[in-house]
């Protein structure tokens, strides 16, 4: 049986919802100026009803409130239906929809899937309304690789360039997204973890062939995202996972401790400081 070759975005953020929540963090507009919003700092806040909804829309998510924060964004869609920044926030709030589903049940993939290609559809939208939005392509890769997640391994292969164009993409357009490259380096590290074996049957059995990943270049965007976002507790400790992968045990000791030193921002960061904890532990002593 072939592995689960693509667990690309079992990050975080990232991609949990907390981080979604705070995605756009390096876009953050906190003083409520005339100009920028969360993800669109070019976005005029002008007073009109559109810039109204759509603010409202960041403090309702800001405070975990998704359901109510898409009821803002769908009113903001009616009054403009191309607005692209509407279209990507509603690919994030589906995105959280599907990570709220609990593992249980005879059915939860299914019903996590439909979400996901609920936000894949806005993602496009997106994309399609403002190219040159790097938010609109940084939401096609993050719900296509929640869709892989739930996918058959041929589905996943199908869908990893198409992951990478979109974050690539999504760097382009915005060499200062640090959460694009977050997702890029674990891309690289879990490409880099599959085997040659496994290559080999994918290659035999699926007539596919696995995108080939580098542990070098995961490194590189992670220490970026931290040059971006250097409060985020999720870049380090993906750093580590990615220093741990390559046996390179002092240096993820001391991303971990970092992760341990930083305050909670997101709602995923108890979880990733837990995780930081156990990490420690495994590795003590070596």
């Amino acid at each position: 049986m072939l592995p689960n070759l693509l667990p690309v975005l079992s990050f975080l953020f990232l991609f949990t919802s907390a981080q979604r929540a705070g995605a756009q963090a390096n876009d953050r507009v906190s003083d409520g100026s005339a100009s920028g919003r969360i993800g669109c700092p070019q976005c005029k806040n002008d007073g009109s009803e559109v810039a109204r909804l759509l603010q409202s829309a960041d403090a309702l998510y800001d405070r975990f409130k998704p359901r109510e924060a898409l009821k803002e964004l769908q009113n903001a869609l009616q009054m403009d239906p191309q607005n692209h920044e509407a279209l990507a926030k509603l690919a994030r709030v589906y995105i959280e929809f599907g990570d709220r589903i609990a593992e249980s049940g005879p059915d939860w993939r299914e019903k996590r899937l439909q979400q996901y290609l609920v936000a894949e559809q806005y993602a496009r939208r997106a994309v399609k309304a403002d190219p040159s939005s790097t938010w609109g392509h940084f939401y096609v890769a993050a719900s296509l690789g929640k869709i892989a997640l739930q996918s058959s391994v041929a589905r996943q292969l199908d869908l990893a360039q198409e992951i990478r164009d979109a974050v690539e993409k999504a760097i382009a357009l915005d060499p200062e997204n640090g959460f694009a490259y977050h997702i890029y380096g674990i891309w690289h590290r879990r490409l880099a973890e599959i085997g040659q074996m496994s290559r080999i049957a994918a290659s035999l059995f699926l007539w596919r062939s696995v995108p080939k990943g580098s542990m070098e270049k995961s490194l590189e965007f992670l220490k970026k995202a931290i040059s971006l976002n250097p409060t985020v507790i999720s870049h380090h400790l993906e750093l580590a996972k990615t220093y741990l992968a390559t046996n390179k045990f002092e240096l993820a000791r001391g991303s971990l401790q970092r992760a341990q030193e930083l305050p909670i921002q997101f709602s995923d960061d108890p979880k990733n400081k837990k995780e930081t904890e156990r990490l420690l532990q495994d590795i003590k002593g070596r």
